[in-house]
């Protein structure tokens, strides 16, 4: 079978590898024509994913071709350019092919979910989403991992469990699409908090001090707009908020740990946003300005605006911590 995958980032490169181990024909498409020539030299591309690819990845820049008879697209491009990219796909799309997005984050602009985007750009229901506590690199390894599977739609929802799950990867159906991407989205909001507090050069027990205590935070956010305080439970709720809050493999953690240990330095912040993708940052962002405009209170999350957004100092993340009323 036939499986498009939009975007060729590491953890594009690891879905392929587990859709060519379950004998899938996979086709990428990429901006980049030199990913393809570097595809087919050597069967690798170091600079994204250090690791050797498997034969059988049709590498392309045109959309046309990827999404030709095609039965399953995934969407693996960063969340800020989903609106874009839907937009160029919307020519060469049929409503009657699920969609399963791999992108964790929320749409800068309109401020919303990634499923909301694709629903409107491209008019239709058949959408699911994947989200759960996995490094691009162990998912290419093959080591056993595990997301969740959220879709409301019976025909994607099966359809990615018989190409996608197989004895490495296991995937956990939900119904709660918007629980999910939340968990997704703003489990790298809290990570970059979890950085600023060990570069302040507080220990693992501070750090595990913010999770459980987001952990509510995240339960109301997710209740208040329209998701299941439950999905916090699942493996896009606390499996991943523990890995990435956790793991100095995260660039959100590392953004984090920049401001903590700089004492929010400027220099050396934006030194590291403007060479590194830091999906955190622009959801902060996003979610700050959504719950603003539905006049949701949340002081962890204000609190994590400031100083990132504002230059606050990075102890009032240690001061909200101890001061919380809960």
């Amino acid at each position: 079978m036939k499986v498009s995958i939009i975007g060729t980032g590491a953890y594009s490169l690891a879905l392929a590898i587990n859709l060519i181990k379950n004998n899938h024909k996979v086709a990428m498409w990429t901006e980049n024509p030199y990913l393809i020539k570097e595809y087919q030299e050597t069967k690798a591309l170091k600079k994204i994913l250090n690791i050797k690819l498997p034969d059988g990845i049709n590498l392309t820049t045109s959309l046309e071709e990827v999404l030709t008879n095609t039965k399953l697209i995934i969407l693996a491009t960063s969340s800020k350019y989903t609106d874009i990219i839907c937009q160029k796909l919307k020519p060469f799309y049929k409503k009657n092919i699920p969609i399963c997005i791999a992108t964790k984050g929320i749409e800068d602009s309109t401020q919303e979910l990634l499923s909301e985007v694709v629903k409107r750009t491209l008019l239709t229901d058949n959408i699911a989403i994947i989200s759960g506590p996995t490094f691009a690199l162990d998912l290419a390894s093959l080591e056993p991992v595990a997301l969740a599977l959220a879709s409301t739609n019976y025909k994607s929802k099966k359809l990615i469990l018989k190409t996608l799950a197989n004895d490495n990867l296991k995937l956990v159906p939900t119904k709660d699409i918007i629980g999910t991407q939340l968990c997704g989205a703003l489990k790298n909001v809290i990570a970059i908090a979890s950085g600023i507090i060990n570069g302040l050069g507080f220990s693992e027990s501070t750090q595990c001090f913010l999770i459980n205590s987001s952990l509510l935070d995240l339960k109301d956010i997710i209740y208040y707009l329209g998701g299941s305080p439950k999905t916090i439970l699942s493996f896009a709720g606390i499996g991943d908020l523990t890995l990435t809050c956790m793991s100095k493999k995260s660039r959100n953690y590392t953004f984090g740990y920049i401001i903590g240990k700089t004492n929010n330095n400027q220099k050396e912040v934006k030194a590291y946003l403007n060479n590194t993708t830091v999906e955190g940052y622009d959801t902060l962002d996003t979610i700050y300005q959504l719950l603003k405009r539905k006049n949701i209170n949340n002081l962890l999350i204000t609190t994590i605006y400031n100083i990132v957004y504002n230059e606050d100092n990075p102890k009032n993340l240690i001061e909200y911590l101890i001061n919380q009323k809960r």
